[in-house]
């Protein structure tokens, strides 16, 4: 079974080490013991607790699911098209959309926006494997 350190399971929550620790302190999250006595979280138990933390969407009904808070970057626009910049924790998402539609929702540096992601398309890569089809 896959464990993590509590430092792993901090970058993954996108939070301190110091907030993973006080969430097993008060038994919001659990742990274990190794060996050597520090804590090791369970994959499984990470990932409940991380679909728990996950706020319901507020803009009404949608059958997008992915959606990333974050602050707006940067804002290019020309005459027709804008592209949109969000840093959302560690990830940077950018979206292109029309001048018209970025004007009308005030986009700019320093705004909070969401990213709302639907796609029929999504690439998973594990860290440290090789890709399918790219064995040397």
């Amino acid at each position: 079974m896959t464990t993590f350190r509590i430092s792993e399971a901090a970058a993954l929550l996108g939070v301190s080490a110091d907030t993973v620790r006080r969430w097993v302190d008060s038994g919001r999250l659990a742990a274990e013991r190794d060996e050597h006595g520090h804590r090791r979280v369970r994959g499984a138990d990470l990932a409940a607790f991380a679909r728990s933390q996950v706020e319901s969407p507020e803009s009404g009904r949608s059958s997008a699911r992915n959606r990333l808070r974050g602050i707006v970057t940067d804002v290019l626009k020309d005459a027709v098209m804008a592209q949109v910049e969000i840093a959302a924790g560690p990830y940077r998402v950018v979206s292109l959309m029309s001048r018209q539609a970025a004007d009308e929702l005030g986009l700019a540096p320093g705004v909070m926006a969401e990213a709302v992601i639907k796609s029929t398309n999504v690439v998973v890569e594990v860290p440290g494997r090789e890709r399918a089809g790219n064995a040397s």
